[in-house]
Order: structure tokens, then sequence, then C-alpha cells
């Protein structure tokens, strides 16, 4: 696609009564809107919607959500409550987390009252906090149905291309998934309302104030200047800064843009537009940290965690849990890169170390990444030859390789063998967890040992694969409340703004709760920012 595509009609004078910008989980925000007879306008700056949402599994982290309780799963915000507390503790406002907790019930209610969103289904991926109080071993998480291609017709085009095909040029095949998945079915909602435009290659320049409140907004479509005017109120849902490098820079210091997961088109706009007209920010120096495989001339793969092996750090030390939830395993990754400054031990990038069962194992490399579309991704010439895998017939050679001393890495790897023996993990308690069972049976596990967590090491030749620290988006953002409204620095609403997703400050604080954290949150935002401007508005 090129140029600026329009879907639905545009108002002959720039009018509506709610603008959108972002088309990633704020289309269910702006379905909400059309769906109660508001004039909505969603403006995308790049050439299709979806956002990083439409690369993502679509894992919808919604406590006590119809799907969930179909499947016999007994929560609700009173079961939940504890769980956000525990773990979020001072990190976000507890009426934020309650907006949040009554909102997503009837959120998946009102969707699946719409045949284009079906009904949801929950497949029992496990919190990421286990033993928490109010933590499900059973998750919570739900995920969207797949869909045909075809059924969306003349809008299938506008929809972001899966990570796969964007990065190794696979076909995408004829059916969605995932995120994908989502993102056609709100589209298709949203625009059948008769309520909606979508406006693509149309980039947020700055938000259009008057008498202190945001009326509208200004952007840049085919290199021309428009002015959009919102009755009711603009949405900023379009994603994070986590394609900006200077903002990077300034405000998560020595983690840049080149290892993210994030959209292209991610560059932190509508931060900016929101922090130009007065809005208080908190949390921007996090991220949903998730550890990436390097991979030959791409970004790092999302690695949920390892099937076998260790990660060891430049020391040729073990650090922690391998199977720790992917955004716990990027935040220790980055405590303890940070504090190499103090021991002078580097833990970016990590070493994955591990044996020939690992390549064996045919579903080792096909089950994990976002890239399992992808036949035979992972090629060990290819990646030899590229550097960012390494061979060796003994461990003594493979510490060589890497720059490791060779002592340590062998006393790590027959100290976690025995460990494997034994079926405990004495150093970092893997194989303990609901979520580190749950991995095994994805991919796979070894058979000779009674953790199925754990794998003995002993099998030449020895590899070491190369882990850096990947992210799937920036998660601070704009400050708000409980009705997604944008404060000031000193807490009043800035009148007609509102925020959703990794554009606003996060309601799961620093911690990411299950999967499907963020597309859960930027769901329920973007719905309550809608009720809020449906009944009123600024």
């Amino acid at each position: 696609m090129s140029g600026a595509d329009t879907v639905g009609s545009l108002g002959s004078d720039g009018s509506y009564d709610v603008i959108v910008v972002g088309s990633g989980a704020g289309l269910v925000g702006a379905y909400a809107a059309a769906s109660r007879g508001l004039r909505t306008l969603v403006i995308e700056k790049t050439e299709y919607v979806g956002g990083t949402t439409a690369y993502s599994g679509a894992g919808i982290w919604l406590p006590g959500n119809a799907a969930e309780l179909r499947a016999g799963i007994e929560d609700g915000p009173d079961l939940a409550r504890p769980y956000l507390d525990a773990i979020v503790g001072d990190d976000s406002p507890a009426s934020v987390r309650e907006a949040f907790l009554q909102a997503g019930p009837r959120l998946i209610d009102e969707l699946e009252a719409n045949p284009r969103f079906d009904r949801f289904v929950w497949q029992g991926v496990p919190d990421y906090f286990a033993g928490r109080p109010g933590s499900l071993p059973q998750g919570r998480t739900i995920f969207p149905q797949d869909i045909d291609r075809a059924e969306l017709g003349d809008l299938e085009p506008l929809v972001r291309r899966p990570l796969w095909t964007e990065r190794w040029g696979v076909d995408p095949g004829p059916v969605m998934v995932g995120g994908q998945a989502l993102i056609a079915r709100a589209l298709l909602a949203f625009t059948e309302t008769g309520n909606g435009t979508v406006l693509t290659n149309t980039a947020l320049e700055r938000l259009l104030v008057e008498d202190g409140a945001v009326v509208g907004v200004e952007a840049m479509r085919e290199g021309e200047p428009v002015t959009y005017r919102a009755g009711r109120g603009v949405l900023l849902a379009a994603g994070g800064y986590e394609r900006n490098g200077e903002l990077r820079q300034r405000y998560q210091p020595g983690v840049g843009d080149e290892w993210t997961q994030g959209c292209p088109g991610n560059t932190g706009d509508a931060l900016t537009a929101g922090i130009a007209v007065g809005a208080a920010t908190d949390l921007l120096d996090e991220s949903w940290y998730a550890p990436g495989l390097v991979v030959p001339r791409t970004r790092p793969v999302f690695y949920t965690s390892v099937w076998s092996g260790i990660w060891v750090n430049a020391a040729g030390q073990r650090y922690m849990n391998e199977r720790l939830p992917y955004d716990r395993a990027g935040h220790e990754m980055l405590r303890a890169h940070r504090a190499s400054g103090v021991s002078g031990v580097s833990h970016i990038p990590t070493h994955w170390v591990f044996d020939q069962r690992q390549i064996d194992n045919e579903r080792a490399f096909a089950g994990l990444p976002v890239a399992p579309q992808v036949p035979g991704w992972f090629d060990v010439d290819e990646f030899i030859e590229a550097g960012v895998l390494k061979r060796a017939g003994s461990l003594e050679e493979l510490a060589a390789l890497i720059g490791v001393p060779e002592g340590a890495l062998t006393e790590s790897v027959e100290r976690f063998n025995g460990y494997a023996r034994n079926g405990k993990d004495e150093q970092f308690g893997r194989g303990e967890d609901p979520w580190d069972l749950m991995i095994t049976h994805m991919a796979g596990s070894h058979t000779d040992g009674p953790n199925p967590c754990l794998g003995v090491i002993d099998k030449p030749p020895f590899y070491a694969a190369t882990i850096v620290l990947s992210d799937l988006g920036t998660k601070g953002g704009l400050r708000t409340d409980g009705h997604a409204r944008v404060l000031r620095t000193d807490g009043s609403v800035i009148g007609g703004l509102y925020a959703s997703g990794n554009t606003m400050a996060p309601m799961s604080g620093r911690i990411y709760p299950g999967a499907g954290g963020p597309v859960g949150s930027s769901m329920a935002f973007s719905y309550i920012a809608a009720l809020d401007m449906a009944d009123g508005g600024r």
C-alpha cells in the first residue's frame, strides 16, 4: 500500500466527536465510541493499522472475563485485586487499577455481543508471579478466534502483516491469527458501525488546544498539514517510543532502540504531543522487556525462555532462572548488567549455552519465538557464519570462543548437571513454577531426569547463542486517572485528552502481571475513555 488511504467517509468540515490517534488495541475504544453513535476518526501514522498489537499473540489479561468463566475458572475483581496490589504496590494509583478491574469483564461482554468479535478463548497461561496473593496457576489470559483473510474483503490489505512476514518475507497464509485476528475483528466491527473513519499515513504533529482543553489534532497527511476537530475528546493510543533512539537515551540511558520488537511507527509522537500541552508522565524508564535471541540480518527474535541449557554472564556464571516469564527475565538482565558497574561483569549480551540435544529437538526452536511460522528459521550453519552462534567440541573450547573463563563455564555446567540429575535447581528454582512447566509442555523436554525443566548438558558439540535485552515496547507514558483522562503535573485533568496502551503510564506499574497484560490494559482503558466521551467528554 502507498499514499494516504481512507476507510469510511471524511467529515466535510473535518469535525468528529472522537479522534483516536493510533490503530492498535485503541481500535477497541474507537469501536466502543462509534457503536454508541459517536462519529469517530482513527488516524494512523503508518500505512497499516494494528501497530505492535498486530505482531503479538493477542493474549488479553482481563480478570473475571466471560471466556475465563466459561472455562470454569473462578475469578473476578475481588480475586485479582490482591494480586495486583501485591505485585504493583505504589507504582500505579489504586484507583486506576480498580478502573481496569471493573471495566475488563464488561468490555468482553460487550465485544462478544458483536458477532465480528466472536467468542474469546481461554488457554491456560499461568499468571507471571506464582505464589503471590490472588495469583492463578491456570491464568486469566484469553485470545481472539482466528479469522479468514477473505472475510475482510477490501480491508484485508490494511491490516499490518505478521512479524514473520515483515522480517522473513514468508507468506502470511489465508488465516489471520493472534494480533492480526484481533485487529481484523476490531476493524470490521468499527467500520460496520457506519460512524467510523480510518486514515492511514496520517501522522500526529500536535494537539489543538482551546481554553485549556484539547479540541482536536493537527497532522501531516500526504505531506500536507491537516486539522481535525473532536467535539468529545482525543484518545492517544499510539504506542510507546521504543523506535526513537533519542528518547530512549533520554529516558532509558544504556537501552537503545535497535533490539526492540515494537512497530516501526512507535517513535513517541503521541507522548511528546501530550507533554507539550502540559501532561504529566510516569515510569518513562520502563519497558515491557524480553530476552532477544540474536539472529542473522534482522532484529533479535522474542524468545520467551529456554528449553535446554543455561544462561551465563561474561564471567561464565548463571545468574537467574532461565525460564522466568520474559519481562521478569529482561528486568533481571538489566538489573544484573547495571550492577556490573561495580562488579565489572557484563550481562548484556548473555551467553545461552546448550548441547546437541537442543539442536536435535525439532520443537525446541519451532514453538517458542514469535516467528514459528518460518520453517527452518534456526539454521545452525547460517547462525555460525553470521557469528551469533558458536560451536565447539568441548566446554573449554566453547569458553574460549565466547571469551569467558573456561574453568567458570565448566563449573557452571557441571553444577547445573548435578541439579538436573537430582531434579532440583538449588540456585534459582527452575521448574518449580507453573510458567516453567507450561514452557516445557510447549517445547518438549529432556526425558533423562526427574525435573522436566532441567536437562543435562553433556552431549557434544556444545553451542553458545547470543541473548540481548529486547522489549515489546516502552511502557511509561502520560499519567491518567481512572477515566483514562490525562492529568497535568498538579493532578488536574486536561479536558478532552485521554490516553491508553503504551502512550499511558501503565496500570501495572513496573511489572507484567500475566500474558496479555499490555493488550488487555490497552483495550480496557481505550474502552474506559470511549465510555467517558460517550457520557459527555470534556
